[in-house]
């Protein structure tokens, strides 16, 4: 990769597959930008370009590769693959292009430091946010050979009609709709969704869902 291939990718701006940053930060945030492209759809993090997009370098890419390798191997469960290159800006300066490809063994949580609860990530648009429950459970599904059952019921059918009247569904509204807690609610949905009958939607407002056909 060139300095001019580096300027390509930068001129495309922050998205769902690309983020900037003008050195590696903390470990527990560099750690969480490389589990949520892991558990979606792989990514790549530029090391020494400012969030306007100028390309400015760093001095030690050494040193920025031991702080990623760091990261990965104390906040990453489980670890994270990752790659890295190192493009010349000047002679004492350069980029460091580090892609991270998705995942075949998600989902990958953040284990903060200290210990507690660990917690996953996905990216949404140009940023990483936490996976909700059922994010997770489906990230589970699409590394398991087990399959799928359910029972056409009444519940099912009531939310089939919910969804073709209103088009999509939170795991909220439907456990308010369905008169069960949460996580019934959420299970359900999963369920629907792995079977291929609902599909799955993330955006920075939380997860919903809809009819697969309206996907």
């Amino acid at each position: 990769m060139t300095l001019e291939d580096v300027k390509r990718i930068v001129a495309r701006g922050e998205g769902q597959h690309i983020e900037f940053k003008r050195r590696v930060p903390t470990h527990e945030r560099i750690a969480k930008e490389m589990i949520a492209f892991a558990n979606t759809g792989g990514g790549t993090v530029l090391i020494g370009v400012n969030d306007d997009g100028s390309v400015v370098g760093v001095k030690d890419a050494e040193e920025e590769e031991f702080s990623l390798r760091q990261a990965v191997s104390s906040h990453c469960r489980p670890p994270v693959r990752w790659r890295s290159y190192r493009v010349p800006v000047t002679n004492k300066r350069d980029v460091l292009v580090v892609t991270v490809p998705r995942s075949g063994i998600k989902p990958h949580f953040l284990l903060p430091d200290g210990g507690g609860s660990q917690t996953a990530y996905i990216r949404v648009d140009e940023m990483s946010v936490e996976a909700s429950p059922e994010t997770v459970s489906l990230l589970r599904s699409e590394t398991s050979n087990e399959g799928v059952h359910f029972e056409m019921g009444e519940q099912e059918m009531i939310l089939l009609r919910y969804l073709e009247q209103y088009g999509s569904i939170t795991v909220a509204t439907w456990a308010n709709v369905s008169n069960t807690d949460r996580s019934t609610a959420g299970e359900l949905l999963v369920t629907l969704t792995r079977a291929g009958v609902l599909a799955h939607h993330t955006s920075d407002r939380g997860d919903y869902f809809t009819l697969h056909f309206a996907d």
